[in-house]
C-alpha cells in the first residue's frame, strides 16, 4: 500500500469490501493475503483508490451499464488488487446509502497510519436560538437535534448561569451558547431578545398538531390550576406575544414525522445524515453555586493541554466553571438489578472480557492477544514488544469488556510502564458517536496522569467522530506510579464526571466544563501501547523493550449495563 522507493503506487484500487461470483472470482493469488483480479466481483463498496487510480477511472468515464460489471471490464486497464478476505462487511442495521464512512474500519486493520482531525465544518447559524415546551413534548431530543447541527445548546436547567444570563440579555459577545432548550427564566425576557438579536429564532414543542386554541381551551375547561396547566398559560401568552414577529416561532409538533426537514427549513441549515434523536425528556435539573467541599486548592496542581475546536467544547476561560446542577433525579436512570464486577485477574472470564487483535492510526503497534498473560499473584500482564505484526512494527496489548457500561463507579488497580513512547490507558470509549472518558499514564514522566474527555452529540448510530485530541489535562501524581500499584477510579454520572486516585479526588468536571458530559454506554477498556506523539508519550526507544505493565484488579459498579448489540437492559 506504500509508494516503492518514491516511484508510483503499486496499485490503482484496492478492494478491502466485495463479493466473489459463484464459484470464485478468476484471479492471480500475490501472497496468502491478497490477490489480483481479472473479473468476478461484485458489491465494491469499500476500497482504496490511490491518486493514479482516480485519474484512471476519470479517463475511463463514461460509465455503461451497472456500475459494478463497468468496474470488472476495466480491471484489464488498471492495477487492482484485493484482500484475500472482505474485511468490511455490508451493514445489516441501516439501508445502503454510503453515508457510513469506512474510516473507522480501516483504522482498526492498521491502513491508516496518520490520525488527521475530522473538523467539524461550522456554518453561519440563525442564533440564539430558545425552545420552549411543556415536559414529554421532546425538549430534551429537540435540544440533542440542535447540538448535532451545530449549535453550543444549553437545556434542561432551571436558570442560567448568571455571567450567561447577563451576555445574553446584555448583547455581550462573551456569550459561551448559540442555542437555550427548556431553560427556566427565560421566558420573561424573550420579546427583549428578540429586538435585540434579529436573526433569534424560537421554537414551542407541543404533543400533536392540535391548534393552540383548542389545547387552551381544553386547559380552561378542565378549571385546574396545577403546574402543567400553569405552563401551558404561561406558553400560550408568549406564542400570542412571539407572533407580531413574523419568520421567528416554528411550532414544532412532537409527533411529526418530518421534524429535521421542519427544524432545518426554519433554521435554514442543512440536516445531518443521521436520524433524528429520540431521548426521554429531560426534567429541568437546578442549577447551584460551582463552589462545593473541593475547593480548588484541594485539587493536586494541573495543567490544560491543546484542545480540540468543536461546537460541543466551550472555550477556554478563566471565569468559566461549567453548568453545575444538582444530582437529584439522578436515581431515575439507575436500572435495578445492574451487575457488579470485581475481578482479580488470575484468569480473565471470557464471558465478560475480550482481548483486542486490531489498532488505530495514533498506534505504532497491533494487539494481539497472546501479550496478554497471568502471573502467580493474580495480576495480568500487558506486555509491549519490538515484532513484526504486518501493518505494525510493534506488537501490544488490550483487554476490553464485551458489555457496555453507563453511569456508575469504576476502578483498577494499575502499575504502568515507565518506558518513553509508552502509554498505560483506562478508559470508556464508543463509536457512533465518539465519546471517551480516559486515564491515561505517560511511559516519559509516571509521576503525572492525563485524564481526557471526548463528545460528539446524538443518539445511537449518529454518525459523529470529530476531533482527536479531545480535552486533556495533566494532573501532578505526587509520586511516581510505576514504583507500585495504585487505584485509579472514575465515578461518571448525567451530571459530572470524578477522577480518583488512591480513593483522593484529584480533578472533576460537571456539564459543559468544559463539554457536555457522555450520555451513551460505552465499552471499559485497559491497555498498552506506543504511541507515535513523541510530543504526548515521548520518544520509544526498541533498546527499552519488552515493557509490561500489570493490573492487579477491575472493580465496575454500572447503573445500567447494556449488552453489545441489544437495547439497554439491566446486566
Amino acid at each position: 500500500m506504500r509508494a516503492a522507493n518514491g516511484c508510483s503506487p503499486l496499485f490503482d484500487i484496492f478492494y478491502l469490501s466485495y463479493q466473489e461470483v459463484k464459484g470464485g472470482a478468476e484471479k492471480l493469488d500475490i501472497s496468502d493475503f491478497v490477490f489480483r483480479p481479472f473479473r468476478g466481483l461484485w458489491n465494491l463498496s469499500g476500497y482504496v483508490l490511490s491518486r493514479s487510480g482516480a485519474q484512471k477511472l476519470l479517463n475511463l468515464l463514461p460509465v455503461r451499464g451497472p456500475v459494478d460489471l463497468w468496474i470488472n471490464q476495466q480491471f484489464d486497464k488498471l492495477k487492482v488488487y484485493a484482500s484475500s478476505k472482505p474485511q468490511i462487511t455490508q451493514r445489516l442495521d441501516s439501508r445502503s446509502d454510503n453515508s457510513y464512512s469506512v474510516l473507522p474500519v480501516l483504522a482498526k486493520v492498521g491502513v491508516l497510519e496518520d490520525e488527521v482531525p475530522i473538523r467539524y465544518q461550522r456554518k453561519r447559524l440563525k442564533k440564539p436560538v430558545i425552545v420552549f415546551g411543556t415536559q414529554g413534548t421532546g425538549l430534551t431530543s429537540l435540544a440533542m437535534a440542535l447540538s448535532m447541527l451545530g449549535y453550543r445548546c444549553c437545556s434542561d436547567v432551571s436558570e442560567l448561569p448568571m455571567a450567561e444570563y447577563d451576555n445574553l440579555v446584555g448583547v455581550k459577545r462573551r456569550r459561551v451558547f448559540d442555542a437555550y432548550v427548556n431553560v427556566g427564566g427565560l421566558e420573561d425576557v424573550c420579546i427583549e431578545i428578540t429586538k435585540a438579536y434579529p436573526s433569534a429564532r424560537f421554537i414551542v414543542t407541543v404533543n400533536s398538531e392540535m391548534k393552540f386554541e383548542e389545547a387552551e381551551r381544553e386547559v380552561i375547561n378542565a378549571g385546574t390550576v396545577g403546574g402543567d396547566a400553569i405552563a401551558l398559560h404561561k406558553i400560550f401568552r408568549l406564542v400570542q406575544r412571539l407572533r407580531q414577529y413574523e419568520g421567528n416561532l416554528l411550532i414544532l409538533p412532537m409527533d411529526a414525522s418530518n421534524k429535521w426537514r421542519l427544524i432545518c427549513e426554519f433554521l435554514d441549515c442543512y440536516p445531518p445524515a443521521s436520524d433524528y434523536p429520540a431521548l426521554p425528556d429531560q426534567s429541568q435539573r437546578r442549577t447551584r453555586a460551582s463552589s462545593s467541599k473541593y475547593g480548588v486548592n484541594h485539587f493536586p496542581r494541573s495543567r490544560r493541554l491543546k484542545f480540540d475546536n468543536s461546537p460541543w467544547i466551550a472555550p477556554l476561560s478563566r471565569n468559566w466553571v461549567g453548568v453545575p446542577t444538582d444530582e437529584r433525579k439522578v436515581e431515575e436512570i439507575t436500572v435495578i438489578g445492574a451487575q457488579s464486577v470485581r475481578e482479580r485477574l488470575c484468569r480473565l472470564d471470557e464471558g465478560l472480557w475480550m482481548l483486542r487483535d486490531d489498532t488505530f492510526p495514533s498506534n505504532l503497534a497491533l494487539f494481539k492477544p497472546s501479550n496478554v498473560s497471568s502471573r502467580d499473584d493474580c495480576a495480568a500482564i500487558l506486555r509491549l514488544q519490538k515484532r513484526r505484526s504486518g501493518v505494525r512494527d510493534y506488537s501490544a496489548a488490550a483487554i476490553c469488556s464485551r458489555q457496555s457500561f453507563l453511569y456508575g463507579g469504576f476502578e483498577a488497580v494499575i502499575r504502568p510502564s515507565n518506558v518513553p513512547g509508552v502509554v498505560t490507558g483506562m478508559f470508556f470509549h464508543r463509536n457512533s458517536p465518539r465519546q471517551e472518558i480516559d486515564i491515561e499514564l505517560l511511559g516519559k514522566d509516571t509521576t503525572k496522569l492525563l485524564l481526557n474527555v471526548y463528545y460528539n452529540p446524538g443518539d445511537e448510530g449518529s454518525r459523529f467522530e470529530y476531533g482527536y485530541r479531545g480535552t486533556p489535562v495533566l494532573i501532578n501524581l505526587g509520586f511516581d506510579a510505576s514504583e507500585g500499584f495504585h487505584r485509579y477510579r472514575v465515578e461518571w454520572s448525567p451530571t459530572g464526571i470524578q477522577w480518583f486516585v488512591d480513593g483522593r479526588l484529584i480533578h472533576k468536571r460537571v456539564n459543559w466544563e468544559p463539554t457536555p458530559i457522555p450520555h451513551l454506554p460505552m465499552q471499559f477498556h485497559v491497555n498498552l501501547w506506543p504511541s507515535r506523539s513523541v510530543e504526548l508519550a515521548g520518544k520509544l526507544s526498541d533498546s527499552e523493550l519488552p515493557t509490561v505493565s500489570a493490573i492487579k484488579s477491575i472493580e465496575l459498579e454500572p447503573r445500567i449495563v447494556e449488552e453489545k448489540g441489544s437495547k439497554r437492559n439491566a446486566g
